[in-house]
């Protein structure tokens, strides 16, 4: 069976550039995809992108299905002869094979004998496949919005003027999005506008790099970085490079070039922020620090032109960024003419959500909960509060309306220069942290507890208007707020009860119609989160369900559990008092006896379990200092080594005896023992 590369390309105008991996991923996929259910063998199926093309390219496709035999089942011997002469349904299962019964076979199974037929199956021509393979693959991917062209009916995301589909040298005839199939192609709009015809499919990335296209995406970024590096290295600056910005300019330009270009140092008298924010949302510019870690009043732009006068692109997009630059300062300048204090009176026309009220409303609440965080956590009480009213006051500045991402940092450039403390214009920030998996938690108490309230505040308030997240649908970031409050109490050590946390909050809720079980349910899911959370730590599953069957509602406390567990799990004796637990607690389970009671070391008759009482006993007291300091590492360390006689215990003694007195006894001795490990968590969830 042969074998040759194969090559699609279709040529669009400019693609939306944050929608062409996407693209280019679900092309490839849906062709991978049609390969594999026709059962065409192939190497690898390699995605290709810029902003005027998708294309995809199949190393090794083999230029046929393989023959295979097919075998039918028809009726069973006895319903297919009747005195010796084929019945109507033999003679119509053979004429659906196309053949005479004559030319049936049996086919032998457990269950009987049976009519049957095999054929061999010539293998189709993949050349033949191929056009009902691209376009069921072309219109399968996830358009975010489709558009029409001229007087065509046909969609997609952008006008589509080629199509070209190669195997080998030979032409793929073929249709999609109403172009037919070609060998002839495009290069860059400017430095190689003709059309071009490509000779063989290998050729492809080749010859659109003479074409002035880097093809490859990820060869196109580096190439991005490189040049990014390479022009502040220059400047004798550092280049900060965002890799979603990165993936974005990659996903502008076909034929990248880096140029500085600068602009007016009064700018700088603008916090850095909203420089960054401007550059890089307006022009997608990469911005320059110098070797202090300040911006530099220069940039970096992509041009998709590699120009014989650069200062000519240089001098447009200075032009460009300065009104641009000059609108941050006037919403900055404007901004800082009103405190923040004044805007409180703002957020009561703010809906921070219809049934909860106004962001005025969440301000009140918050304020409550970030004053009773604050007092157990050391903090300020007042500077909680003062935080609280003016946290969402940077929502209706001028330069946050512009910038929403810069909610929260222009609080603490506002409240600073209003003369607010250190602390509360910190808090202002930090209320937003961590904002993603990773991040840094608060560094003050007053941001701590800033950033707890206003989780927790969306938290139950949701929840308690019935919206709670399903599927794949979390609207106000229900998950991400449960995480964030997980991270925060456990990274930042506070020894806080969840549980007391959410009723505090809850009860600042006026008439929530979700009221009954409220705290419960919160509680219940935002628990659940820690399965991600130990995910994140390499924890498995069965180590968060073994702590997760216990009622523990101090995150901190929590985690310890698992990380302890998941420790302890690593030992040699993990499994066999594992699979012990599981034991002990179907026997108790059975029962119903020995939870309650104490051993009585008078009816304990049988060395093994004389030893068992012992080491059980030893074990109680080595332990419980370690549970009252929560070292649950060091406690399980010392109950492994119960393993022995737990063994030795199941080996040699008749728990169900026939005295019950004897009998409760050494039910309520298993009951100790499942007791010290259920101190930490239901190690039997291990097994």
């Amino acid at each position: 069976m042969a074998a040759d590369t194969f090559l699609l390309e279709l040529g669009v105008e400019e693609l939306p550039p944050g929608a062409i991996d996407t693209l280019s991923d679900a092309l490839a996929e849906g062709i991978r995809q049609g390969l594999d259910d026709a059962n065409v063998e192939h190497g690898q199926v390699v995605a290709f992108a810029s902003p005027r093309r998708l294309a995809v390219q199949v190393a090794r496709l083999a230029d046929k299905q393989p023959d295979r035999e097919i075998e039918r089942r028809g009726p069973s011997l006895a319903a297919a002869f009747k005195d010796g002469e084929p019945t109507k349904a033999a003679e119509g299962f053979a004429r659906s094979c196309g053949v005479g019964v004559d030319e049936l076979i049996h086919l032998k199974t457990d269950k009987g004998t049976w009519l049957g037929y095999r054929e061999q199956q010539i293998g189709e021509a993949t050349t033949s496949l191929l056009p009902a393979i691209v376009e069921h693959a072309i219109t399968a991917l996830p358009v975010p919005k489709n558009m029409r062209w001229g007087d065509s009916r046909v969609e997609f995301s952008r006008p589509a003027h080629w199509l070209v589909m190669l195997y080998g040298k030979q032409v793929v005839e073929a249709s999609a999005l109403g172009l037919q199939s070609s060998r002839t192609t495009r290069g860059h709009r400017f430095h190689a506008p003709q059309a071009f015809e490509l000779d063989h499919a290998d050729d492809y990335l080749a010859c659109m790099e003479n074409a002035w296209v880097l093809v490859d995406r990820d060869k196109r970024r580096e190439r991005i970085r490189e040049q990014v590096l390479a022009e502040a290295e220059v400047n004798e600056a550092t280049a900060v490079i965002d890799e979603e910005l990165l993936v974005e300019v990659s996903g502008l330009v076909e034929w990248p070039v880096a140029l500085t270009g600068s602009f007016d140092e009064r700018f700088l008298e603008v916090p850095a922020e909203c420089l960054v924010s401007s550059m890089k949302a307006n022009q997608k510019y990469f911005h320059l620090l110098d070797a202090k870690g300040n911006l530099r009043p220069q940039f970096i732009t992509i041009a998709n032109i590699e120009s014989h006068k650069p200062e000519l692109v240089i001098d447009g997009n200075e032009k460009v960024i300065r009104p641009r630059l000059s609108d941050a300062a006037f919403f900055y300048d404007t901004d800082r003419q009103r405190p923040l204090g004044e805007r409180i009176k703002e957020l009561s026309s703010v809906v921070f959500q219809q049934q909860l009220g106004t962001l005025a409303d969440k301000a009140h609440r918050s304020g409550a909960i970030a004053a009773f965080i604050a007092n157990r956590i050391g903090g300020d009480v007042n500077q909680a509060q003062r935080a609280s009213e003016l946290a969402k006051c940077d929502l209706v500045t001028e330069m946050v309306q512009e910038f929403p991402e810069l909610q929260g940092t222009m609080g603490r450039y506002y409240a600073t220069h209003d003369g607010e403390s250190h602390e509360v214009a910190r808090a202002l920030e930090e209320q937003y942290l961590p904002r993603f998996a990773g991040d840094e938690v608060p560094a003050t108490a007053t941001g701590l507890a800033l950033a707890l309230a206003d989780r927790l505040d969306t938290l139950t308030g949701i929840f308690g208007i019935g919206q709670r997240p399903s599927g794949t649908k979390d609207p106000f970031a229900l998950r991400r707020a449960s995480i964030g409050v997980l991270n925060i109490l456990i990274k930042a050590g506070l020894d806080l009860d969840l549980r007391e946390l959410l009723e505090l909050a809850a009860s600042q809720h006026q008439n929530l119609p979700k009221a009954e079980g409220l705290v419960d349910e919160v509680q219940a899911y935002m628990l659940d989160r820690f399965r991600a959370w130990a995910r994140d730590e390499g924890i498995g599953a069965e180590v968060y369900l073994a702590v997760r069957s216990r009622p523990v509602t101090k995150p901190l406390d929590f985690a310890r559990r698992l990380k302890a567990v998941h420790a302890f799990a690593d030992r040699e004796e993990a499994a066999a008092l594992a699979a012990a637990n599981k034991r002990v607690a179907n026997i108790l389970a059975k029962q119903g006896e020995g939870a309650g009671l104490d051993v009585n070391a008078g009816l304990l008759q049988e060395d093994a379990e004389k030893a068992l009482f012992e080491a059980v006993t030893a074990c109680r007291q080595q332990v419980s200092p370690l549970f009252a300091e929560a070292r649950y590492r060091a406690a399980l360390d010392v109950l492994a080594g119960l393993r022995q006689p737990v063994d030795d215990f199941f080996d040699q003694v008749m728990v169900m005896a026939d005295d019950d007195a004897v009998k409760r006894n050494r039910l309520a001795l298993l009951a100790s023992l499942q007791g010290l490990f259920l101190e930490v968590a239901d190690i039997a969830e291990l097994t």
